[in-house]
């Protein structure tokens, strides 16, 4: 008998007097001890499914027009809440997505996690505080008597994930369920947590669904794969069976989507854009009631870089080492020491009214398209912002035809200019995103992070896009990520950095297939999951 049977589970959201169909007749199994994934791209019905097994979807929100979920041979669809209730954080678990989301800002650490045991186990607050301490060194937590103290704010990415799964884990549950729970952090931090969940699967011999769009993770975590789309499962089976012979179409394009080869080299003698020699962002660190300066922190410590004409140049390294700081003081952003030419021409010290003619060829994408985008500008008013500014187009009508040439370059369809930012996807909001930056016919663009949490076949499109645009306006990028495996597909020369500086920098097939550095190894080895090779190494 299986630990958990889902059979013809269907789920419809109520959303302003509309039915959406979220979930269509699915059925899947999973086995005591098992992984399966649900793999798919967003809106695939993936977190719906999941979220009915423990029937957290809001009530009033949600009906479940057929299905049953069995679990340990009892079908718990329809239940009792005081039923439902004994399971739930009990023996069925949940990680979210985001833990900053999830974990309440207002609690400590050990407040959060005693919570399960005191609800389920009757534990008193005073007698938890010792099975805490357990949980957070079960899930490698550092520091963790220190940490009991700390409100979520105060935790790494990385630790917040930590902490969550410490509170799935407080009631060793059957069944642990895992909803994209590495999506953006870097790749080092995403390799400890995946290697953690195996870790703690064996020994507490517990089943795992695993929720993700990303089919590297799926090769090494899980044994089976259900591949859904449109609410479907569309295949399911065997992890080499699905991966090595896939059936259906959408399946096959899944695994087409990867990013596996090296950008195509650039030719020709060509000229720098944009240089930096020993570049240099401190920050203070201020203590006392007098705010005295104690000391700084060096986000950037003398980095010197080139990008050429029609070059991209991706700049790597783990959250915290300096990359978006670095990309923020070239473009003039934030203040810096040492010198900065654009076009031969030093700009650094120059005031803004001299600078504000050179913004326009001069641009940036940032990582959160819905953050960066005004909610209440249409995206033809965001896109002609940048226009008014700069004083591009005559009239109106003017900026009405630059706006939608460059939507249809971005393959948005013009008609839609007079839509919010909300009515699009991630991937189309990130074509918003590049369009807005495009309409200037900038010369330079740094991409912060641009396909960061977004599906993999999604990222294949954006990457796509900008190698299109790169070859039509010959333009140079800073490609900022954390994605070994996007860095590798759009760049020409690659920079790794840490702790401020560039610790290595060379040709993509320099630094992927011989890295000098013992931090270059270490991404290469958590992204790649290949084995270290003998290689020498420089400070």
């Amino acid at each position: 008998m299986s630990l958990l049977e889902v059979r013809d589970l269907s789920v419809t959201f109520r959303v302003n007097r509309q039915e959406i169909k979220a979930v269509k007749n699915v059925s899947f199994y999973i086995e005591r001890g098992e992984t399966l994934a649900l793999v798919g791209e967003s809106g695939a019905g993936k977190s719906a499914a999941a979220l009915s097994i423990m029937q957290l979807h809001p009530k009033g929100l949600v009906v479940y027009p057929s299905g049953s979920v069995f679990f340990d041979g009892k079908n718990i669809m329809g239940a009792s809440e005081e039923t439902v209730r004994s399971i739930r954080g009990n023996r069925i678990s949940m990680i979210f997505q985001e833990p900053m989301t999830s974990l309440n800002p207002l609690h400590k650490v050990e407040k959060q996690v005693n919570e399960g045991l005191m609800l389920h186990q009757g534990v008193a607050r005073e007698d938890t505080r010792k099975r805490v301490i357990e949980l957070l060194h079960l899930v490698g937590l550092p520091e963790a008597v220190e940490r009991l103290s700390a409100y979520p704010h105060q935790l790494s990415g990385g630790q917040r994930q930590r902490v969550m799964i410490a509170m799935a884990l407080a009631n060793n549950p059957e069944l642990l369920i895992a909803d994209e729970p590495t999506t953006a952090l870097d790749v080092t931090i995403q390799a400890g947590i995946l290697e953690l969940l195996n870790k703690l699967k064996k020994e507490m011999n517990m089943s795992l669904l695993l929720i993700t769009h990303d089919l590297t993770i799926v090769r090494k975590m899980v044994d089976r794969v259900a591949v859904m789309k449109d609410g479907e499962i569309v295949e399911h089976g065997a992890l080499k069976k699905v991966f090595q012979t896939p059936v259906h179409k959408y399946t096959k394009y899944l695994l087409a989507s990867e990013l596996n080869e090296y950008a195509q080299k650039i030719g020709g003698d060509r000229d720098v854009i944009v240089d930096t020699r020993d570049l240099k962002v401190f920050f203070p660190i201020q203590k006392g009631i007098f705010r005295t300066t104690k000391g700084y922190v060096k986000a950037v410590n003398g980095v010197t870089v080139s990008i050429k004409k029609g070059q991209t140049v991706g700049l790597v390294g783990e959250s915290g080492s300096g990359k978006t700081t670095l990309g923020l003081a070239m473009l003039r952003l934030i203040a810096s020491e040492g010198s900065i030419r654009y076009k031969g021409r030093e700009i650094q010290g120059l005031k803004t009214k001299t600078l504000r003619p050179l913004r326009k060829e001069i641009q940036v994408i940032f990582q959160d398209p819905f953050g960066s985008l005004n909610p209440r500008f249409t995206i033809g008013q965001i896109i002609e912002e940048g226009l008014r500014v700069h004083g591009i187009g005559a009239s109106q009508e003017d900026r009405e035809r630059l706006i939608s040439d460059v939507l249809e370059e971005v393959e948005i369809d013009p008609s839609s200019r007079h839509r919010y930012p909300h009515e699009f996807s991630g991937g189309q909001r990130q074509r918003i995103s590049i369009a807005r930056a495009l309409i200037l016919k900038p010369r330079f663009l740094v991409l912060d992070e641009p396909t960061s949490s977004i599906d993999m076949s999604v990222q294949t499109q954006i990457i796509q896009l900008l190698k299109d645009l790169q070859k039509k306006y010959d333009l140079a990028y800073l490609f900022i990520s954390h994605d070994l495996r996007v860095v590798k597909a759009i760049s020409h020369r690659i920079l790794v950095m840490k702790d401020g500086k560039i610790v290595e920098e060379g040709s993509p097939e320099d630094i992927y297939e011989n890295p000098k550095n013992i931090y270059t190894i270490s991404l290469i080895k958590a992204a790649f999951d290949l084995e270290s090779k003998e290689v020498s190494q420089t400070s």
